[in-house]
């Protein structure tokens, strides 16, 4: 186990390493669609790249995310198998929707897995932009 200084350590070198493995400018919050982004994630059990709709007017989450559901198809074509939620509820206790491709077994505290977790982000995460870019007319339209 670590400290929890010696985890924010480990985590900070975690994203200085892949921010200067692979030096791109990614979309996240760049989507002009307010809470409408894109993240990044990793702990000690997975990664996760994920397509986060955090509008507090339900109506309007709901709207977005219906677009994204009617694209479900293309949508695996660009990031494979993935998962969505609703009414997904983070730890604060925010209720969002959130479609997302995880990897299981790869853990920011090994740096052994960095590589493997690197390469995943980018493959999903280049995967949801494509995607965003192909349709985004189509998904703003709400």
């Amino acid at each position: 186990m670590f400290s929890k200084q010696e985890a924010q350590q480990l985590k900070k070198e975690f994203w200085t390493a892949f921010g200067k493995s692979f030096p791109r400018k990614w979309v996240l919050y760049d989507t002009k669609v307010k809470d409408f982004s894109f993240k990044f994630n990793a702990d000690n059990k997975k990664a996760e790249v994920s397509l986060d709709i955090e509008m507090k007017d339900e109506v309007f989450r709901n709207a977005y995310y219906e677009k994204i559901w009617s694209l479900e198809d293309l949508l695996k074509d660009f990031v494979g198998d993935f998962h969505k939620e609703e009414y997904f509820i983070l730890d604060n206790g925010k209720i969002i929707s959130r479609i997302w491709v995880e990897k299981q077994h790869v853990s920011i505290f090994n740096k052994n897995s960095w590589q493997e977790i690197f390469e995943f982000f980018v493959e999903k995460m280049d995967g949801f932009e494509r995607f965003y870019y192909e349709y985004e007319d189509f998904i703003k339209d709400v």
